[in-house]
């Protein structure tokens, strides 16, 4: 199955904070992935993941249960594919931080995505989470603990006071929890290797990365979204960690979600382009060096984040970039298999639309997408260009679900009240907040909106993720409450992991300025009528889902 690949493992990302399969799309899906070329899948957790005792708070209302997770490693199993979880341990930390029992855990009080380092609970929380994450997961080689955009570390009180002492660095703090979380995994879990995000290693001198330990005991990830990615710098960069003592290293490319906020369609071309590159950059180096590559699918920036690209919007992407991984480039007989896989007769890697959706699962998603952004949302800017007064009047319009779940400004129609999308994913709505972060500031500006076929280019910067607007345009409160902490619960939380327990915000922490949501552009998550509001088919387990966006009369703007 290797072909010509230089890559020994090819991972399919499973993001799963936003719009999370439901086991029975994977049951169709995986079998897909593995014919294309896959051999493993790395799956980003995040609150869909059943955290129990003290961490209960941290699970999602639609999570899946143990048993559900048993049957996808079953699954997987049985396509050969070979999982490695993810759990966030330092930043993009937002599903744990912005619980109040957990808030006093924040490097900076306002902002919940990144851990105080200087906490001894901090790294009992973590090592908590991955204590459990692991007893799922027992017989996994490698575990990832991701470690990217670590925003705002060093500004803290505690980090503060730190580095003014002498020779104390933001490197040296940042190694240092590195360091404390790699070695937990490895002293709870032996057979497993710890797998980190580069990014917040890329600037760190090489005799301070050497001398840090981290070499030996955890394997960088490199990743590069860009379509002109800088193979050279690539190879610098290898040579860099090589020389540091790292055995191994990773890449980590992109199928889909890197290339805007709201992004609803996948540029392929863009993405078969950052594939070519990264083969460029397999070859420049030694033939070992390289462990294997992730394929990144991301479905939300951030936690609080706007969805992109469906994971059935993506596939054909996805198949393109992985069948070239696997013939070395793609060529015409390349495109032919991927047409093939697929069902498509004629493959456009150049625009949106192709001859025919295809017949792979999920096909009918990316049928309804295309038709919603291409098609009915140029219709309705046609129709507000052409009269001013409707646009006026339109503007300050609001429609709500029948249960007074979610307010959204009248624009391009949403595509979750689809029955072929509702019945694919576990929960298609934004997360409900406990507590956001505040305006933007000007080193996180919004991205602006874009069009439906529009790419925004993905901006420079830290994280295993594209550089992520963290922080909203605007602030308004949130409605629903069903992700809302239990008082009870986390009263009775005294006693924490291993001894080590979490306490309550204390009466005088400072409380985090609320914040709104996104939806801008083409993004499949705005609704067309009231009509069509009551009288949406069921979820599963009985609700839409996570929570709702806002109150107030205002959309979430991005």
């Amino acid at each position: 199955m290797s072909g010509s690949s230089p890559f020994q493992m090819r991972l399919v990302h499973l993001d799963l904070k936003g719009a999370p399969p439901k086991v029975s799309y994977l049951s169709e899906i995986f079998p897909l992935f593995r014919a294309l070329g896959a051999n493993g899948l790395l799956i980003e957790y995040e609150d869909m993941f059943p955290y129990d005792g003290p961490l209960r708070l941290l699970r999602a209302r639609h999570a899946y249960s143990p048993s559900e997770i048993k049957e996808i490693l079953h699954l997987a199993t049985l396509n050969e594919l070979e999982v490695i979880p993810l759990v966030q341990t330092f930043g993009h930390m937002e599903f744990v931080l912005k619980h109040k029992a957990l808030a006093h855990l924040r490097e900076v009080a306002l902002f919940p995505n990144t851990l105080n380092p200087h906490e001894a609970e901090s790294l009992a929380l973590v090592g908590a989470m991955i204590d459990q994450v692991m007893d799922l997961h027992p017989k996994a080689r490698w575990l990832h603990v991701g470690c990217d955009e670590v925003y705002y570390l060093g500004e803290g009180e505690a980090s503060r006071r730190w580095l003014q002492q002498e020779q104390n660095t933001k490197a040296k703090l940042c190694l240092s929890h590195v360091k404390a979380v790699a070695s937990h995994v490895l002293a709870r879990h032996p057979a497993t290797t710890p797998l980190l995000w580069d990014d917040m290693l890329r600037g760190v001198p090489e005799d301070q990365l050497t001398a840090s330990g981290v070499p030996q005991l955890a394997q960088p990830v490199l990743w590069d979204y860009g379509a002109d990615l800088d193979v050279h710098g690539k190879a610098l960069l290898m040579e860099k960690y090589q020389k540091c003592g790292f055995s191994r290293l990773w890449a980590a490319s992109a199928f889909k979600g890197a290339t805007g906020a709201s992004q609803a369609l996948t540029p392929t071309e863009h993405h078969l382009r950052n594939h070519v590159q990264w083969l460029q950059v397999a070859a420049s180096g030694p033939a070992d060096v390289l462990q294997g590559i992730v394929l990144t699918g991301w479905q939300r920036y951030d936690h609080f984040s706007v969805l992109c690209e469906l994971l059935p919007v993506g596939i054909p992407s996805l198949a393109v970039c992985l069948q070239s991984l696997l013939h070395g480039g793609f060529a015409e007989d390349v495109k032919a298999r991927v047409e093939n896989f697929l069902g498509i007769s004629s493959l456009n890697i150049t625009g949106f639309t192709s001859a025919g959706t295809g017949s792979f699962p999920g096909s009918d998603i990316l049928a309804l997408v295309t038709q919603v952004s291409l098609h009915l949302h140029s219709s309705v800017d046609e129709l507000l260009q052409r009269d001013s007064r409707f646009k006026r009047v339109i503007s300050n319009m609001y429609f709500k679900t029948a249960r007074g779940r979610l307010a959204s400004r009248v624009g391009p129609t949403r595509v979750w009240l689809c029955p072929q999308v509702r019945d694919r994913l576990v929960q298609p709505l934004p997360p409900q907040a406990e507590a956001h972060p505040p305006g933007h500031d000007p080193a996180h500006p919004a991205p602006g909106a874009q069009s439906p076929g529009q790419v925004e280019r993905p901006r420079g910067g830290a994280g295993g993720r594209p550089a992520a607007r963290l922080l909203p345009r605007r602030r308004g409160r949130v409605a629903g409450g069903e992700r809302a902490p239990q008082p009870a619960a986390a009263a009775t939380a005294t006693a924490g992991p291993r001894g080590s327990g979490w306490h309550s915000v204390p009466s005088g922490q400072p409380r985090p300025r609320p914040r709104s949501g996104t939806l801008t552009g083409a993004s499949p998550r705005q609704r067309p009528a009231a009509s069509s509001l009551r009288q949406r088919p069921q979820c599963r387990r009985s609700s839409l889902g996570r929570g709702a966006g806002n109150v107030d009369g205002r959309a979430r703007v991005h």
